[in-house]
């Protein structure tokens, strides 16, 4: 059977198809020098501590988005851990494939520039998928499951299965794999989003850009272990 028809085949899952290939950028996000040349926007911080990137807003004072500093292809294999550093609120969101409204690298002199204000990654100068992977928003408690959107323009496009438990305070590993139109996420290798993008009724099939990690200003999270794969289809 062709990879198009796997990949049609809604009983099929990419991880049968699709595989690890060049190792494209690693990070383990452990110290201030492992995240030189990534950028924050927003009123967000990061300390490190015990091996772990803690991203936050002190006292709450705004919401932020922090970007990798390479863009990445339209087919990649993107794998990462995060942990909450306290459960009683936080929205934890993954951008991805985003680039400037006309193609451009969204730090490009043209694009308006950005503050962590939902609007502008949603509704601005950019496009962008992204996916909600935690979601106990103090504005929106309790909301438990995984959200895909594709902007611009905010417009959901799954409703996904729950995400990162909200009151956990485990390790949870999660996956993101993008092979083209077709987009996955995994929390500990459970599938909680999968769709493809039809590139008809909401605009064009988003390709290669920049991956970005954005909390709310109530969140309080850690990562490390950040790895990008080029994903490849299995011989």
């Amino acid at each position: 059977m062709c990879l198009l028809m796997l990949l049609c085949n809604a009983t099929a899952s990419m991880a049968q198809v699709l595989a690890k290939g060049a190792l494209l950028y690693t990070n383990p996000m452990a110290t201030k020098a492992d995240m030189n040349g990534w950028r924050m926007e927003g009123r967000g911080e990061t300390v490190f501590e015990n091996g772990w990137m803690r991203m936050f807003s002190p006292n709450e004072k705004g919401h932020h988005v922090l970007w990798c500093p390479k863009e990445m292809p339209a087919n990649f294999i993107a794998e990462w851990e995060v942990q909450h550093s306290e459960d009683d609120a936080g929205l934890c969101i993954v951008f991805f494939a985003a680039k400037g409204a006309k193609g451009q690298d969204i730090f490009d002199a043209s694009v308006a520039p950005r503050d962590g204000t939902f609007k502008q990654y949603t509704k601005g100068d950019i496009n962008t998928y992204h996916i909600s992977y935690y979601a106990n928003g103090k504005d929106d408690p309790g909301r438990l499951t995984a959200n895909l959107r594709k902007n611009k323009g905010f417009h959901l496009v799954q409703t996904g299965e729950p995400g990162v438990p909200i009151h956990s305070l485990n390790v949870h590993r999660i996956k993101l794999v993008k092979w083209n139109s077709h987009i996955e996420l995994f929390v500990d290798e459970r599938k909680v989003i999968d769709w493809v993008d039809d590139g008809l009724a909401l605009g064009k099939i988003l390709e290669g850009g920049r991956i970005g990690f954005r909390q709310m200003k109530w969140t309080d999270f850690k990562y490390r272990n950040f790895k990008v794969w080029k994903c490849i289809a299995q011989d």
